[in-house]
């Protein structure tokens, strides 16, 4: 009976004219490996030419920096001591050693090009892309579905902030092993065995050590069990040829603990790595964290559906409205509702939204760790799950109207080359920091962070008084943020404002306990002070200095200086009320010790005018004139 439905449904598909990959699931044995091949070409080409602008791009100020160009660690290249630094390290505030020696292994072969680094991004996009199909047309057997979900995932702009942003890597890496685990997983599905498990486990511990955000992994397999697989001993679907053996519930919830301890203490690994950046509920509280991530569900829908105005931070900013989070939460409940009253004739949908949902959990904000509401390289792995579902439902419904393939193939080739074009376009505006940032503060609303990079990229481009600008802006959006304040008053200090730029070092200090930060601070400050001759001032801040780094070379001198000059501000004092022609010789000689020509010429030169023949100061000029200050 099974044989004579099959017949009869593909001799009426034939007669519609509409027989396609798209509609027709294929068995794995069914699409000669020629076909499968030109399907990756495909992904891969489409892949590469929309990201082909990051060859032309720089590293940017914002992680880069971290992760690759001011790293000693990873500017030594591969080597051992690399190696153990990776393993052994919290910086970042994350334990991801594979992350760490794959920019380390880039900067073995490129150096410190952006180019290399930037191919080596683009590339493992190309193998996510192209894994991605893989394994949905293996799992379900169509594969015009797989590759329309494929092709979305290789060219939607919400992708760009992965593969165009070098300190990404970590998104690009666990993902490639993530899939590599889900392959995995249905080779041992097929035959479980304890070595194809542990397979599975060892693919899932490289990718924790990538990116702790894989996490979910159990999770999405017991989705995978429900749908596609069918693995689950309750299904009531005809099983297919390329089904896994089935077995109860609860046996597969048993199978996933092993991963789940691994999840486990990854969360645990992470949450001791950022402990200094988890935001503390006295500054986030619960309420605004719920609101937040029920309203950030919804925006990133919106951002998939219309990919515009993205940005690489989106400031928190107040908590979201009340109104809005309410309307976000009827919109998710509304999703919700629909997909399980289709479980059972479209089992896809489930599995697609609840693959959204589980996937973002990690990163959605109730452990809020950084200033972002939400991030665009967050929904990376997330959205697949929301493109299952509408590629399969769209697909379902096209095949019960019975449409052409050449409608279908004109809508998703206009769909593709739509977002294709967005991303071409927002790929441009990575292609240095200053773009970056303008582009951020264009899209986005009062926001420090932005100022603050942008304000850092035109300081080493040599524009002083753009920056001074959007340090301001920086400030007055966020007076908490002390390195703000000591970059305004580097550029202040700079430009001769001295009050100003000792004001702005002193809201700093008040602001910071970071041992680097409060360093850098009071030798500006002491800097400042000696340059507004208030030398008491300056003493105690380099004397700051050397009690924080009591080898500090730079402190000693600069703070013998210091005492010299209050020293010679002493000595004037008295000569303008008894003035010596030796007194001046000795003022000469302190300021010429202090590194102050001008007044050690000025010095002898008085004592000169009281005794013309005086050799201290004959001889002092004479120092001064064979080797000026």
């Amino acid at each position: 009976m099974a044989s004579t439905d099959k017949i009869r449904h593909e001799t009426n598909h034939r007669r519609r004219g509409t027989e396609h990959l798209a509609a027709v699931p294929i068995s794995k044995s069914g699409l000669p490996h020629k076909n499968v091949l030109l399907v990756c070409l495909f992904l891969a080409a489409i892949s590469l030419v929309v990201y082909s602008r990051s060859l032309f791009n720089d590293f940017i100020n914002c992680d880069d920096r971290e992760y690759i160009t001011e790293n000693k660690h990873i500017q030594a290249g591969l080597t051992v001591e690399s190696v153990e630094w990776a393993f052994t390290t919290f910086r970042a505030g994350n334990w991801h050693p594979l992350t760490w020696i794959s920019h380390a292994l880039d900067v073995q072969i490129f150096g410190l090009a952006p180019s290399g680094h930037h191919v080596v991004s683009m590339i493992f996009h190309v193998l996510n892309v192209m894994l991605l199909f893989l394994l949905l047309w293996r799992a379900t057997g169509y594969c015009g579905r797989s590759l329309a979900i494929a092709a979305l995932f290789a060219v939607h702009p919400l992708n760009v902030e992965v593969v165009a942003w070098a300190a990404e890597r970590k998104t690009l890496l666990s993902t490639l092993l993530f899939f590599l685990a889900l392959s995995a997983y249905g080779w041992y599905a097929r035959r479980p065995s304890v070595s194809r498990y542990g397979v599975l486990a060892f693919l899932f511990a490289l990718a924790l050590m990538s990116k702790p955000m894989v996490i979910t992994l159990p999770f999405v397999l017991l989705l995978l069990d429900y749908w596609p697989l069918q693995r689950i001993e309750s299904w009531t679907a005809p099983r297919e040829p390329w089904v896994a053996s089935r077995k109860p519930a609860l046996s597969l919830l048993l199978e996933k603990l092993p991963l789940l301890l691994l999840s486990g203490a990854s969360a645990a690994i992470t949450l001791a790595a950022q402990s200094q950046a988890v935001v503390p509920l006295s500054v986030i509280p619960p309420l605004w964290r719920v609101e937040n991530a029920i309203a950030a569900y919804a925006r990133y829908l919106i951002k998939a559906a219309l990919p515009i105005g993205l940005a690489p931070f989106y400031p928190n900013g107040t908590a979201p409205k009340l109104v809005e989070a309410f309307f976000a939460f009827m919109f998710l409940v509304a999703i919700s509702t629909w997909v399980w009253r289709e479980r059972k004739q479209r089992p896809y949908l489930i599995t697609g939204w609840l693959w959204y949902l589980g996937t973002m959990v990690p990163v959605i904000g109730f452990v809020q760790v950084g200033a972002q509401a939400m991030a665009d390289r967050y929904a990376y792995t997330p959205m697949i799950g929301i493109f299952v579902l509408l590629v399969w439902r769209a697909a379902d419904a096209q095949d019960a109207h019975a449409y052409p393939l050449r409608q279908r193939v004109a809508l998703a080739a206009a769909i593709f080359l739509g977002l294709a074009s967005l991303t071409w376009r927002q790929v441009g505006f990575w292609q240095n920091s200053v773009a970056l940032w303008k582009q951020t503060l264009r899209v986005t609303q009062d926001n420090a962070l932005a100022e603050d990079r942008l304000g850092t990229a035109l300081i080493e481009l040599g524009r002083d008084n753009e920056a001074i600008t959007h340090f301001s802006d920086a400030i007055r959006l966020n007076p908490t943020e002390p390195k703000a304040h000591m970059a305004l008053g580097m550029l202040l200090q700079k430009r001769g404002d001295t009050r100003q730029a000792i004001e702005q070092y002193q809201s700093a200090l008040s602001l910071t306990h970071d041992p680097q930060d409060l360093l850098a601070l009071y030798t500006d400050l002491g800097v400042a002070y000696r340059q507004a001759t208030d030398y008491a001032a300056a003493s105690r801040s380099f004397q700051q200095v050397l009690q924080l780094d009591p080898a500090n070379a730079g402190a000693m001198s600069a703070l013998g200086g210091v005492v010299l000059r209050q020293s010679a501000t002493k000595l004037e004092q008295d000569l303008s009320l008894h003035p010596t022609a030796d007194g001046f010789s000795k003022l000469g000689s302190i300021w010429e010790q202090a590194g102050d020509g001008e007044r050690a010429k000025w010095a002898y030169q008085s004592a000169l005018a009281l005794d013309a023949k005086f050799p201290s100061a004959e001889n002092g000029l004479e120092r001064l004139a064979r080797h000026p200050h």
